[in-house]
């Protein structure tokens, strides 16, 4: 757990210096990369619930599942990039809410490679929306990182707070987090949110 605050901790120091100064066009890039996954409930919930399976999973699975995600995340955000169509992103998108929540509130713990596989499918298609929605006027290799310290900044938020959770009170308030998820995922599919 202090690992992970002390990640946070550096990764946020890293990134806040850097949009201090609005005139300078990298920083802008970067911040509105890093902005981007905190623009949408559908981005965080989606993030910080692969945090909390990642961590409910545990071992190898608590770093391998959050890299997954960012790693192919990129790729999309190439693929949205270079204007390369994907088919149902935004579907793809409401639908990781709900499959993720599933996840946690069943206590679904398949093989780790199994689970960065469905990461990585959902992970794609957050990318692909990041990179066609990126600004125009930004730096695209900025924009890129900006994102991807976001997201690890939301996997690391979902990690600790499943850890925090186990610690409190054990399986079902981790399971409580998974129905959350799940409930968001509707809500968002109906238009509530």
């Amino acid at each position: 757990m202090r690992l992970i605050l002390i990640w946070i901790a550096l990764t946020v120091a890293l990134v806040v210096p850097a949009s201090a100064h609005p005139n300078i066009g990298s920083a802008i890039s970067l911040a509105a990369g890093v902005e981007h996954p905190f623009s949408g409930l559908d981005h965080i919930t989606a993030m910080v619930v692969v945090g909390l399976w990642a961590a409910a999973k545990g071992n190898r699975a608590l770093w391998i599942w959050p890299l997954t995600f960012v790693a192919i995340m990129l790729i999309g955000g190439g693929l949205g990039l270079a204007h390369i169509a994907v088919p149902f992103v935004a579907p793809g998108i409401l639908a990781s809410v709900v499959v993720f929540g599933l996840m946690v509130a069943f206590a679904i713990e398949p093989p780790t490679w199994v689970g960065a596989a469905i990461i990585g499918v959902f992970a794609l298609l957050h990318g692909h929306a990041h990179g066609a929605e990126m600004p125009d006027a930004v730096n695209r290799l900025e924009y890129l990182a900006g994102f991807a310290v976001a997201t690890a900044i939301l996997h690391a938020i979902g990690i600790g707070l499943a850890l925090a959770l186990q610690r409190a009170a054990p399986d079902p308030v981790d399971r409580l987090a998974g129905v959350i998820c799940v409930s968001i995922g509707v809500g968002l599919c109906a238009g509530v949110f």
